[in-house]
């Protein structure tokens, strides 16, 4: 089973509580390499927001940015604790969208606890929660995945 296929089942068996990107393998999935750099995050949040607007599939507005910024700090967290390849996939579905960030590192996130009220880091994990997305992590073939599942009301 290739990484985009891996991914997909992931997401979809999950628990519920600079060119266009590659046409998605599902109409409502797609799976998309990133750069190694700081454009990462752009890169992701433009593939994300893409498949957004042509997948609306009921989405309140707040949704779509709840889901951008998933995306955001999973690609963050990717660039600063883990090393490439990075790929994003995202599935969108009427009340749930998966966002899985897979990177080379086999070493598990990690929530921090402690920081004070005015850290600049260590939140990114404690953001997607409060957004109310469950997280979860699978073996990758080079690293692991990161997986956030959020839903909302039909």
């Amino acid at each position: 089973m290739d990484t985009a296929t891996a991914t997909a089942t992931a997401i979809a068996t999950a628990p519920a509580s600079a060119s266009a990107p590659e046409p998605p393998t599902h109409p409502s999935t797609v799976h998309h390499p990133l750069p190694p750099g700081p454009q990462a995050a752009r890169e992701a949040r433009r593939v994300a927001a893409w498949l957004l607007a042509v997948h609306p599939v009921g989405r309140p507005h707040d949704t779509t940015e709840d889901i951008l910024l998933i995306v955001s700090e999973l690609t963050f967290n990717a660039l600063r604790h883990a090393r490439p390849p990075y790929a994003l996939t995202l599935s969108v579905e009427s009340g749930r969208a998966g966002i899985a960030l897979s990177d080379a590192s086999p070493s598990l996130p990690r929530q921090h606890g402690g920081r004070g009220p005015l850290a600049t880091r260590g939140r990114g994990l404690a953001i997607i929660r409060a957004l109310g997305a469950e997280l979860f992590v699978s073996p990758a073939p080079l690293g692991k995945q990161v997986i956030a599942v959020l839903t909302w009301p039909e």
